[in-house]
């Protein structure tokens, strides 16, 4: 897997994700919400770097000019709730990108120190040969993306994986690294070190879906 790591390179990105992690400003879910667009766009025009172009001439009112175009038909799946947030930054900039959803939420074990995870839905086009765009937010323990992985495999090979997190832990980005095919690349805009007894990341920002969108009911406790 090819990783970029673009907490190594200074931006506006820092800035972002250290008000996202602020325990006081991410109480500001509109402006939590607002700031995860923006990484997602971030990471939407880096990720974009590595696609194929073609030049083709386009009429200007003055002329005419030589332009590029985007060859990859792409694809981006977001993993509910929390991958909703980014999904919005990066149609901003794949604005003719078809879109999949799928579902997956966390488990917990009698011994709650233990989790298993648990997709339950996922709704997609075709993705034979064509660029599959992965949205997750927190990359944890890496399960998450393992089991949408096998899920999505039967909707077809695509051409090439891009998997698109905002926060890793160095355990589930090298978890990822393992089961995903070896061309994947991981576009992050940060990795620590830690996750904690629980398997969220630490120093992380907390659970994502629901500073984004308020607590929910986890369904295995209904």
């Amino acid at each position: 897997m090819k990783i970029h790591n673009l907490e190594n390179q200074t931006s506006l990105l820092s800035v972002f994700i250290s008000e996202i992690r602020d325990l006081n400003i991410q109480k500001d879910s509109l402006r939590f919400r607002k700031n995860l667009e923006r990484v997602g766009e971030i990471l939407a025009y880096e990720l974009s770097k590595d696609l194929s172009y073609r030049t083709k001439a386009i009429k200007t009112p003055l002329g005419e000019a030589e332009a590029g175009s985007l060859i990859d038909e792409v694809v981006i799946c977001s993993v509910l709730r929390a991958g909703l947030t980014i999904h919005q930054g990066l149609l901003n900039y794949f604005d003719k990108a078809e879109s999949a959803y799928i579902s997956a939420f966390r488990k917990h074990k009698e011994d709650d120190s233990k989790i298993e995870v648990v997709v339950n839905y996922a709704a997609a086009p075709s993705l034979k040969g064509k660029t599959l765009i992965l949205a997750d937010p927190m990359l944890a323990t890496g399960t998450t993306l393992e089991n949408v992985q096998m899920v999505l495999s039967k909707y077809g090979t695509p051409k090439e994986i891009h998997i698109v997190s905002v926060i890793g832990s160095q355990s589930g980005v090298e978890h990822v690294a393992r089961v995903f095919p070896q061309e994947t690349h991981l576009w992050i805009a940060a990795i620590d070190k830690h996750l904690n007894s629980h398997s969220y990341i630490v120093p992380g920002l907390g659970d994502a879906g629901d500073l984004a969108f308020g607590e929910k009911l986890e369904i295995n406790k209904i």
